[in-house]
């Protein structure tokens, strides 16, 4: 978003990039910061601040390192550009199911009915609001062709 506003107003791009990352990188630190401003209990604060740079700031420095270090690996990585991507993405999805795990898990066991359960709820609750929006398009916007024109369709 900051690139494509600095870019429709003509400023610096690469500034615009180092300001964005900057600020998300120090955003992840001053947020802990903040969480734990005036509050008491058992938390370690440093215990905390060492997991989140493992698992923020070293993969950025490895990252870095590879990067200006390994031209034949960022060769095989620009090669194979679409399955990384794609990695990434089932990464992602990964993760986001392991932290859905956890959430619903007690104290360490999931139950399957009550995943499941979850999992059904969220998919009637999707399949209900497209439907809602569906018929909320036709009944506005009944006089509007919603189909695409035959000589504007892509083979």
């Amino acid at each position: 978003m900051v690139h494509v506003l600095t870019d429709a107003s003509g400023g610096d791009d690469p500034l615009a990039v180092i300001n964005a990352a900057a600020g998300n990188m120090i955003g992840v630190f001053l947020s802990l910061i903040l969480g734990y401003v005036g509050m008491t209990g058992d938390t370690q604060v440093t215990d905390v601040f060492y997991k989140s740079t493992l698992k923020v700031l070293l993969p950025v420095v490895v990252g870095r390192i590879v990067q200006k270090t390994m031209p034949k690996f960022i060769a095989l990585f620009n090669k194979y550009k679409e399955y990384v991507k794609k990695a990434q993405e089932y990464a992602l999805v990964f993760i986001v199911y392991t932290v859905f795990c956890k959430t619903f898990s007690k104290d360490g066991v999931s139950l399957f009915g009550e995943i499941f359960l979850m999992i059904a709820f969220v998919f009637l609750f999707l399949i209900s609001v497209m439907t809602a929006a569906w018929f909320t398009m036709r009944l506005l916007f009944r006089d509007c062709c919603l189909e695409i024109p035959v000589n504007q369709r892509r083979l």
